[in-house]
Formats: C-alpha cells, sequence, structure tokens
C-alpha cells in the first residue's frame, strides 16, 4: 500500500465510524482501530455546561455580554477560508522541537506551502496549503490530538 492508500483507509474508518479494520498481505499488514468511548465522551461533557451556564447567568446579568462579544467574531470568521484536516493523528506545527513553525499567524501562504504536519501511524504527513491568503488564526494546539475534517488554520483569502 502507498501512503494515498492508507490516508484513503484512515479516512473511510474515520466517516464509516468502524471499530476496527484489518488488512494483511503477503509482505504488509495494517490494522486501524478508533475507540468509540471518546465519541461517547465528547457528546456528554457539553450536557452539563449548557446546565451550568444558564444558572451562572441567572446569578449574574453582566455575564450575557460575553457571549454577545463572541458572536461577532464568529460571524467575521465567516469571510475566512477553513483549513481542515485530512486524517486522524496528531498535530505538529514544526518539524521538530528545536524547529520554527511552518506557518505563523500573519504569514502569506500560497498552495503547496507546507501548513504542519499530522503524524498518523507513525507516518508524519506533511499538510500542505490548497489556497493562498494570509494566516488568520491556528485553531489547535500544537502536539495535540485531531479528528479528520477537524478546523486547523483559518485563512483570509
Amino acid at each position: 500500500m502507498n501512503l494515498n492508500e492508507i490516508q484513503d483507509l484512515i479516512k473511510f474508518v474515520a466517516k464509516q465510524k468502524v471499530t476496527e479494520v484489518e488488512i494483511e498481505k503477503k509482505d504488509f499488514k495494517i490494522t486501524i482501530k478508533s475507540e468509540k468511548e471518546e465519541i461517547h465522551v465528547a457528546h456528554v461533557a457539553p450536557a452539563p455546561v449548557q446546565v451550568a451556564a444558564p444558572a451562572a447567568v441567572a446569578q449574574a446579568p453582566a455575564a450575557p455580554a460575553a457571549p454577545a462579544e463572541t458572536a461577532p467574531a464568529k460571524e467575521d470568521t465567516s469571510n475566512y477560508i477553513t483549513v481542515k484536516s485530512p486524517m486522524i493523528g496528531t498535530f505538529y506545527r514544526s518539524a521538530n522541537p528545536e524547529s520554527d513553525a511552518f506557518v505563523n499567524v500573519g504569514d502569506s501562504i500560497k498552495p503547496g506551502d507546507v501548513l504542519c504536519i499530522v503524524e498518523a501511524m507513525k507516518l508524519f504527513n506533511e499538510i500542505e496549503s490548497e489556497v493562498s491568503g494570509k494566516i488568520v488564526k491556528v485553531l489547535v494546539d500544537d502536539a495535540s490530538p485531531i479528528e479528520f475534517d477537524q478546523p486547523l488554520f483559518l485563512v483570509e483569502p
């Protein structure tokens, strides 16, 4: 299997929510496992936060001012292009801890520029830009786990 076939397989597993896929050829064996528990935890966590938020609003009327300020920021992001992860893995902003980040906020990019690295199954995949513009925001912390199709960068075209 080549790298593109492996990446396609990872994407398929993520989309289909399959728990385990194993492929074995003459001199090659690959196993991809996903844990459903992580998905359940993600769905359980927002409910208590939403319940706690109205209680905080009832106690402190000044609290709604903060959400009102964040609402325009979300509207402003509609003008930006969102660069999303093509695979599941670990997000790295630089080639190694001693190196500078591939891109920083304010940097101009063009198609083909390396934006980050995603480590998947001990393979380091350079993620290249498909658009040109200026990096407005980095949405993921360095060395963080990421999901397929997760937003990584906001780019002003």
